[in-house]
């Protein structure tokens, strides 16, 4: 996240405070290949690879970055 301008970096910080909120009436965008049992949420061209611990209500963030790059093989 340091890497990103501060805008981007507010708008991405801002949507996962709104996918908190809002977890359980949204339809969750899951990966697949590599990345299956992740989930993805859109903020314009960048992405964010999160995983939901249900059991704990919690919301593990394991990547985030531009589109071109975060689904390249790690």
């Amino acid at each position: 996240m340091e890497r990103l301008d501060k805008s981007a970096g507010r708008r991405i910080v801002q949507r996962i405070n709104w996918l908190t909120a809002n977890l359980d009436a949204i339809r969750l965008e899951t990966l697949t290949s590599d990345l299956a049992g992740l989930y993805k949420l859109r903020v314009g061209d960048y992405r964010i690879i999160y995983e939901v611990l249900w059991d704990e209500e919690t919301i593990v963030i394991h990547a985030v970055g531009h589109r071109r790059e975060i689904y390249r093989r790690r």
